[in-house]
């Protein structure tokens, strides 16, 4: 296809796709899927070679949040059974991360739910940052606390804080539809506040909400434009009591054309299959390590994940190893010099858009359905690890 031929030239060297070749990947037919996927894959292993890099989630303080995002099984008035709890002690933490960490997991991100810390919760992340690092040589450490206030993200950085994570989620156009408590903005403040400080900027997004393929597209080349460092790509996981719980919009061949439509327009940032992975991607999540560099391993913050063991597993299978801890994640142009690939120019990666947006199509290709209907069965709330007295998955 010409369409892929121009798309891998473009990812070597770095230069964006226009819109319409975007569109164009996810419109593209289950016919061509595993072409897109060799495709996006030479680009993926030009910049990151067969490397996959662990990650392994903390969820600090669970649940009770007073933001009402619509596919958040913490948020206001969910009727989700999930696990409720309050902060972790530094303790607590960095024995749930050590799990992770003996896991293979190079970075730790720990979560917390709420609108945003106060002075005191910085306070505490930060003793948590340093009782990580004070046991656990060479570790990444990234925070996901909400909107940050001036001078929390610096505070971060000084406490040993290696990024910051904050997601778009969705197209600024479609925003005030799945969340009213703060806005689009409020979040673009959080990432540029992140970079301003000197932290590896980590932002991402969440298809599976009922989104058109423009808006997946617009979304994208937003967060090309705020530069991060690593973009997470979400599943939405269809919690029961949530106002998403009937959202089943998603197939495997779906994840996977969202995937590579990522890849090609940041063909050099750190691409992280993030939560629903298990839950859409299913057996062919081996597929999806050919346009992703890094995944999540173990469990999530409110959900079980795939065994820690067959995360390992399904790597070796499909001819992948786990990123070391001696090994920097970004290439060199963007890692510059910082300690967890940082790059300092705060130019935005590759070169500006060419070419006219022709208009795109929306592939529209069916629902998450096995031969019975919706997998609802593949969602499980998470009860163990963090928050209990359970081993954890790693």
């Amino acid at each position: 296809m010409d369409l892929l031929n121009t798309l891998v030239d473009k990812g070597l060297r770095r230069e964006t796709p226009t819109r319409g070749e975007a569109l164009a990947v996810l419109a593209t037919s289950d016919d061509d899927l595993l072409d897109v996927v060799a495709a996006a894959g030479k680009v993926r292993r030009h910049w990151f070679g067969r490397r996959v890099k662990l990650n392994y989630l903390v969820n600090l303080k669970s649940g009770l949040c007073p933001e009402d995002c619509s596919y958040c099984s913490q948020r206001l008035g969910s009727g989700a059974d999930i696990l409720k709890y309050t902060w972790l002690k530094p303790d607590e933490a960095s024995r749930a991360a050590a799990a992770g960490l003996a896991g293979g997991a190079k970075r730790v991100c720990l979560v917390a739910s709420g609108r945003g810390p106060t002075d005191r919760d910085v306070d505490r992340v930060s003793d948590t940052i340093r009782a990580i690092k004070d046991r656990n040589e060479g570790v990444e450490v990234c925070a996901c606390l909400g909107l940050l206030s001036e001078g929390q993200a610096e505070r971060l950085r000084e406490a040993g804080a290696d990024a910051y994570n904050h997601n778009l989620n969705t197209s600024e156009s479609t925003y005030g539809d799945i969340t009213t408590t703060h806005t689009y903005a409020d979040r673009v403040d959080t990432v540029r506040k992140a970079h301003a400080a000197g932290l590896s900027a980590c932002s991402g997004l969440i298809a599976g909400m009922g989104e058109s393929d423009e808006d997946l597209v617009d979304v994208v080349f937003s967060l090309r434009a705020l530069d991060p460092d690593s973009v997470p790509v979400n599943f939405l996981i269809p919690f029961e009591g949530t106002p998403l719980a009937k959202e089943w919009n998603l197939t495997p061949q779906r994840c996977l054309r969202i995937l590579a439509m990522v890849r090609f327009v940041c063909p050099d940032v750190e691409v992280r299959i993030a939560g629903g992975r298990e839950v859409h991607l299913r057996t062919m999540q081996p597929l999806a390590l050919h346009l992703a560099n890094s995944v999540f391993l173990g469990d999530y913050l409110t959900s079980e994940g795939q065994a820690g063991r067959a995360d390992l597993e399904m790597i070796a299978d499909a001819g992948f190893e786990v990123e070391g801890t001696d090994q920097v994640t970004l290439p060199e142009h963007r890692a510059g010099g910082g300690a967890c690939g940082s790059h300092g120019s705060g130019g935005a990666c590759g070169a500006a858009p060419t070419g006219a947006a022709p208009a795109g199509a929306d592939a529209g290709d069916g629902a998450a359905r096995g031969a019975d209907g919706p997998r609802t069965d593949l969602v499980a709330v998470r009860r163990r690890g963090a928050g209990t007295d359970l081993a954890p998955n790693a």
